[in-house]
């Protein structure tokens, strides 16, 4: 009896989910059975897909430049370059350096699945900052990091800063997010690769 009576409430309640949803009440939903889901702006902050552009576009820049041709050359001869990825360095107000180093992962993955680099892993980088006891903005000082580069064998190294400008007039929004992205040569310090990406949103009336 008390199993009828639960699969009687049971019944019940994806009735009522399925009339609130019929009606145009609140429902759940995901992002695979309404591909428009992912697209949708739900505020000018910086999401998933922002990011991820950001990133695309840099990474797409990074492979057809002149860094990683120099780089393709070194590997037929034998002599493949070393490169250390270190942290971006958020000056937005976003609390996005989660998602920051997540995607720092998938730009790791991209050199080291180009085959043209020795890529180190961005653990062990941190692993090494902390036990040098570098306060984290040491990592985007050009000489601590060059620094830092030599300690770990690194004959490049990746580096990176996410700003942002922010207009407002009338009631109206506009923010500009940039990521700058550069490879820098530990020896020399001179820099071998560097891109702005940018990506624009905003409230209007």
């Amino acid at each position: 009896m008390r199993t009828h009576s639960r699969f009687h409430t049971l019944l019940a309640g994806l009735s009522l989910v399925a009339s609130l949803s019929a009606c145009g009440g609140p429902a759940y939903v995901r992002g695979s059975d309404n591909p428009d889901l992912d697209k949708a702006v739900m505020s000018t902050g910086l999401d998933k897909m922002d990011l991820e552009q950001l990133f695309k576009d840099n990474i797409k820049s990074l492979l057809g430049s002149a860094a990683v041709t120099r780089w393709k050359d070194a590997a037929k001869d034998g002599k493949e370059a070393t490169v250390a990825i270190f942290q971006v360095k958020n000056d937005t107000s976003e609390h996005i350096d989660d998602q920051l180093n997540a995607l720092l992962a998938d730009f790791e993955t991209e050199l080291v699945n180009s085959g043209t680099v020795t890529v180190i892993s961005h653990e062990r980088q941190m692993q090494l900052v902390q036990e040098l006891k570098y306060q984290q903005s040491a990592v985007f000082d050009q000489d601590k990091a060059a620094q830092l580069g030599r300690q770990l064998g690194a004959g490049y190294f990746v580096t990176g800063k996410m700003s942002s400008s922010d207009e407002k007039t009338d009631g109206e929004r506009r923010v500009q997010y940039m990521l700058y992205m550069q490879v820098i040569e530990v020896e020399t310090g001179a820099i071998r690769w560097q891109n702005k990406a940018t990506l624009t949103k905003g409230l209007i009336k």
